[in-house]
């Protein structure tokens, strides 16, 4: 059986970031044949083209972590109304120098989690136009705005009742999504 290796942005850092409880829940909805692993993203310096030419080792660990991944997950809140900042430095770092772009062809799906009632529509836009550019396939539908509620997660940190049906059939359409694209990654 192939395995498809999914490369995971949480686009919060926080300790106890909400994103990345939701993402760990998501991979127990995943198919077997899915495997995820956490980019690290809070160990880049800012992005800074001068630095291109001798990238840090976190630098090119990103760059090789995407690389070897057939689909990324994006997971982010909502900041003023956009992506966090840490997620748009990751973005740079992966997708320079000019003509290395280590995201382009890698299927994409994007979800989130906020205490607000919009959930993270508008970051979820901006990181579709920003994904756009960079030649990324982003899975369009279904929209996932999750908006955290008590309930969300059970005692052992799945997906509770009310939303797992919705989050499975996020989750299923994903799988889909990659399965469909994986083979034609650069």
């Amino acid at each position: 059986m192939n395995t498809y290796h999914i490369a995971v942005v949480v686009g919060s850092i926080r300790r106890e970031s909400l994103n990345r409880k939701l993402a760990d829940a998501l991979f127990r909805l995943a198919p077997a044949d899915f495997s995820f692993h956490h980019l690290r993203i809070d160990d880049l310096p800012l992005y800074n083209e001068d630095d291109e030419a001798h990238p840090s080792e976190s630098m090119q660990r990103l760059r090789r972590e995407i690389a070897g991944a057939d689909g990324l997950m994006f997971v982010t809140p909502e900041y003023n109304r956009s992506i966090p900042g840490v997620l748009k430095n990751a973005i740079d770092h992966g997708s320079r120098p000019r003509g290395q772009n280590a995201w382009e062809g890698k299927p994409a799906g994007i979800i989130g989690l906020s205490p607000s009632a919009c959930g993270t529509a508008l970051a979820q836009q901006h990181l579709r136009n920003i994904l756009a550019v960079l030649d990324v396939p982003a899975m369009a539908q279904p929209e996932a705005f999750i908006c955290n509620y008590d309930g969300l997660f059970d005692e052992e940190g799945n997906i509770g009742p009310k939303s797992r049906d919705f989050l499975q059939g996020w989750m299923d359409r994903f799988a889909g999504w990659v399965r469909l694209h994986a083979g034609q990654t650069g």
